[in-house]
This record gives C-alpha cells, sequence and structure tokens, in this order.
C-alpha cells in the first residue's frame, strides 16, 4: 500500500475519532473519556477504515457504493456525523476546511 494511502486512511480515523469525541463530550457530557456507546463506535470506525480495501479511490465513506458498517452502526454514525459535521468548523477547523475541499474535488471528478 503507498504512503499517501496509507496518510489518507490516518487522517480519516483521526477525523471519525475526532466527530466523535465531540458528540461524545457535547451529547452524553463526558470529560475526557468516551464513554462505552461512543468507544465501541469509535473501535468499530476505526476498524473499518484498517480492512476498507477502497481506499485508494474513495475520498469519505458517504461517496462509497458498498456500506461496510452494519445497519445499527451506520445510524450511530450518520448521527455523530450530523451532529458534529457543522460543528468542526468551530472545534477543528483545519480538518473541516479540508473535508469540504476533498468533498468538492471529489463530486467534480465524479460528475466528468
Amino acid at each position: 500500500m503507498s504512503k499517501k494511502t496509507e496518510l489518507k486512511r490516518e487522517r480519516e480515523k483521526k477525523i471519525v475519532s475526532q466527530m466523535i469525541q465531540l458528540y461524545c463530550r457535547k451529547k452524553h457530557n463526558t470529560k475526557g473519556e468516551l464513554c462505552e456507546e461512543c468507544r465501541s463506535l469509535t473501535e468499530y470506525a476505526l476498524l473499518r477504515s484498517d480492512k476498507c480495501p477502497f481506499m485508494e479511490t474513495k475520498t469519505f465513506c458517504s461517496n462509497c457504493k458498498v456500506h461496510c458498517y452494519k445497519p445499527d452502526m451506520r445510524e450511530q454514525i450518520k448521527e455523530v456525523m450530523r451532529f458534529s459535521g457543522p460543528r468542526m468548523m468551530l472545534y477543528h477547523p483545519v480538518a473541516a476546511i479540508r473535508h469540504v475541499i476533498e468533498s468538492k474535488r471529489e463530486k467534480r471528478r465524479l460528475q466528468k
């Protein structure tokens, strides 16, 4: 696997972890550590990212044609993304801006 793909995988794992941490802190009133539910979701999301065979060609899971999350975990991660996504600009602005740029780039690529 290329260095670029590994860097991309690590960046995705970091962003999803940050989003879950933000969600847990705001929704479950945790400080420093995740609740059991959010810890389980983080572990699952990181595992899915590690096993992803499409990492070289996709930007984000939402753009993937294959949804590898179990239905209950998929609902949980969607809830986290809906809540944390808009707030990322306040808490992790560089990651949020990078995400917007990469999403727009991917949409243009798919339209061609």
